[in-house]
Order: C-alpha cells, then structure tokens, then sequence
C-alpha cells in the first residue's frame, strides 16, 4: 500500500506540474494578444468543482477539478471542451479568440506545446547541473555484452563487444544504443579480439520489450562480491573473490550462465539438491558440494559493474547543463517519435497503458533524480501528443488554423462544434481501452 501511495503521490505532483505550465503557456499567450481568459483550471470539473478563486478585477477564475485527466484554460470566443455554443452565437468581441488574426490564434494555440517542451528542456538541463552524467563506454566493457535468444538468431553471441551500428559508433548502454542496433543492417562487433560483422534481420522493437530476457545486457563475470552468512554457500566455504568456475560440472563464464544453470535446479527434490562448484581462489583450483534448491544460492552476490569498469564522471557547470539538456531532449523526442510507429498496430495498441502504466514508471520509494527524470519524459510526451493533428487537442486547433491561412476562409462553428465532439469522443475512447489494459494486466 505504502508503494502504490508513492507512486500515487509522484503521479500525482508530475502531471499537476505538467498540466499547469502547458496551460500557463496558453493563458500567456491569450493575454498577451489582449484575449479575454475565462477560467484557468488544474484537472477537470464536471459537476462541481474542489476549489475555486477569482481575484478581483480580474476576467479569470482558478479552479482544481476533481477529474485528474489533464487541465483547461476557458478561452472566450473559442469552441473548446467546454463546447459553449451560446457564447458563439452573439457578436463577436474585439477581446474574444476568434475576433484575433489567425497568426495570433496560431501561436495561443502552440503556447502549451512549446511551453511543456520547454519544461522537458529546463528539466533536462538541472537534472545534469545537479547529478552531472555517468556512463560507461561500451568498447571498454573488456567482458562483452550478454544477449537473448532471439538476439543469439540474429547473429550475436555472448561475449561481443559493440562497436558501431550502420557505420554510427555505439558509445554507451541506452535506449538510442538498442534503437540503432534494431534499425541497422550491419551491426560491427569485437569477438575474440576480431571485428566482425552482424548482419541484423529485420526486427521490432516492440517484438523485443515481450521478450522475457532482455535483447542486450550487461555481462559479469562469475566473480562473488558477497556471499551472506548463514547460506549453504557461505556454510560450504564460499568467500568474497571466489571466480566461480563451473557448476555441476557445466562450465559458466558469466553470472548469467550462472544463474540460468542453477534456475533449472527449481524444483527438483528442494534442499537435497547436491550442487557442486568448481572455484578459484588466489590462483588455486578446488570444488565443494553441497545440498540446496535455487533459493539457497540467494546469498551469493556478483562484482557489480562498479568494480570491474571505470565509468567516465561529467559534472556541468550551470550554464554549461543548458546545451546538454537540449541534446538530452531533443534525442529523448526523437526517439519518443520513432518508436510511435508500433502504436499503429495491433499489438501497439494492445500495449497502451493508461494511469496505472504511468504511475508504474516512478520509484517505489521516493527519488528526486528519478521523478524529475520521468516528468521531464512524460512532458515531452505531453508535447507530442498534443500536437498530433487530433480535433480537440492542440494539433487540430492548429491544423484548422493552417487552413484558414491557407484558403483564407474559417470552418464554420458549426464544423468545429462537431470536431470538436468528435476529438472528444476519439481521445475518451483512448483513454478508455489504455486503462482497460492495465486492468487486464492487473488481473491476468
């Protein structure tokens, strides 16, 4: 319970921020160009509203609904979710939306987009200024990488060391080090001291995150760090150092090789199990045996990557982060944009989350570097998904608008009336079949 509470509480915080600067970008921009604000409202309020405040000689009232899906700006003159046809119907006011050129309606219209974009940006750039940049370059992890099943087909093998991706140097472990490898033709790796060639088939992304192993991971050594007392291991004689050399007679020559030869001892006659090891210590070769199932080896920890490589350390300074932050963004967008194209299929939509699948991305427990870190990824979604030329969002606002600068003629209210309710309809659907599956995954 405690989990979800966090979880819930940093959901919570990250979308109040996000939707109250995307519609502060709004706001400004309307009064900038002298058009009159109605209401300005954090999550939405059908039927009655939390909260409530309209300061005097002010045109504005501020709201907290208790609907947390978003947030709205009541703009006059404008046919928005709150689908007011009767303001429509009197004569336009020089301080209303639709009295404004085009051009400035445009630019109201871009202010949430721009503004949410931003935040990601500024984001970025603090998050770098305060935690600075950690990573270890791939052609240094002398111990390779570890790859799945269907990364083996592909032609990898356990042990590679990543080189370049289509010509394109792969520097360090990440989601843009993953999209490259499945978007090339020729990945070139360093296999027993040789570079050699994969020539990589055609694959998904989305193929890949249903996949139970992961496509590429770190590689230990089978070295322990720690063994806990009390254990069989540490009852047996297992000591810190330790290189552990094979199991059962099976030679392994990483933890995962490891791992995966001692998973397939689950459930055979548990705690009788009679596990040999063959070890090296300070040079010297012995073996032990001793009775235990899977969960007794538990205590028995690998040298983390900490220990075995050096990762390069890069502090900013505060005006330096800004560059950095921008590069951050930008690559975090492009990469957000890329991988759209696996919504439109049927297994892209199976995979929409809606809260709950959101709320699962934050920490357990409460991390500043992770929160700000996914606030500034779901505001660059934020940013995207408004622009997507949807009637109801930003970006059907903006396409009309490029018409009528185009053709020098508006759709008619009564066209943006059912526009709009047909936006409306649409995004409720999504929302709708993206919780859907999160309640399917819940339960099954």
């Amino acid at each position: 319970m405690e989990t979800f509470l966090i979880r819930a509480l940093q959901l919570i915080m990250s979308l109040s921020l996000l939707v109250i600067v995307h519609e502060a970008g709004h706001f400004l921009f309307a009064r900038l160009f002298k058009i009159r604000v109605e209401k300005f409202c954090l999550f939405f309020d059908p039927w009655f509203t939390l909260f409530k405040f309209k300061p005097k000689k002010s045109d504005t009232e501020y709201a907290i609904g208790w609907l947390p899906l978003g947030g709205y700006v009541k703009i006059a003159g404008m046919i928005d979710e709150s689908l007011d046809t009767e303001q429509m119907k009197k004569p336009a006011q020089p301080w209303e939306f639709r009295s404004k050129p085009a051009g400035q309606r445009l630019m109201v219209m871009v202010a949430g987009v721009l503004f949410n974009f931003l935040l990601a940006l500024f984001i970025y750039s603090m998050i770098l200024f305060k935690w600075g940049d950690s990573y270890i370059p791939l052609q240094e992890m002398s111990y390779g990488m570890e790859f799945s099943q269907r990364a083996k087909e592909a032609g990898f093998k356990d042990g590679d060391i990543l080189l370049s991706a289509d010509g394109k140097k792969l520097e360090r472990f990440n989601m843009d080090m993953l999209r490259s490898i499945i978007d090339a033709t020729e990945v070139k790796v360093l296999r027993e001291g040789k570079e050699t060639s994969v020539y990589v088939p055609e694959l998904s992304l989305l193929d890949i995150s249903k996949d139970k192993e992961p496509f590429i991971a770190y590689r230990l050594p089978c070295q322990i760090d720690s063994v806990s007392p009390g254990k069989p291991a540490a009852m047996a004689g297992l000591r810190k150092g330790d290189k552990i050399l094979s199991i059962n007679s099976i030679p392994v020559d990483s933890w995962k090789q490891f791992t995966d030869e001692l998973d397939k001892l689950k459930g055979k006659d548990e705690g009788n199990t009679q596990v040999t090891l063959a070890y090296s210590r300070a040079g010297v070769t012995d073996t032990l045996t001793f009775a235990t199932d899977s969960a007794g080896m538990a205590g028995i920890v690998p040298i983390p990557l900490s220990k075995i490589y050096k990762p390069v350390e890069i502090e900013y300074s505060f005006f330096g982060s800004f560059p950095a932050g921008v590069m951050l963004g930008v690559n975090t967008l492009k990469g957000y944009v890329s991988d759209m194209k696996y919504v439109f299929t049927k297994e892209g939509a199976n995979s929409l989350g809606g809260f709950g699948t959101i709320g699962s991305i934050f920490p357990a427990t409460w991390d500043w570097y992770r929160f700000w870190s996914m606030t500034a990824f779901l505001s660059i979604i934020l940013a995207f998904m408004n622009i997507l030329p949807i009637p109801a969002l930003d970006g059907g606002h903006v396409l009309f608008l490029l018409y009528e600068i185009i053709a020098r003629r508006k759709p008619s209210d009564k066209f943006m009336e059912y526009a709009q309710m047909a936006g409306m309809f649409i995004l409720f659907g999504l929302l709708i079949w993206a919780n859907f599956n999160d309640v399917v995954r819940f339960l099954f």
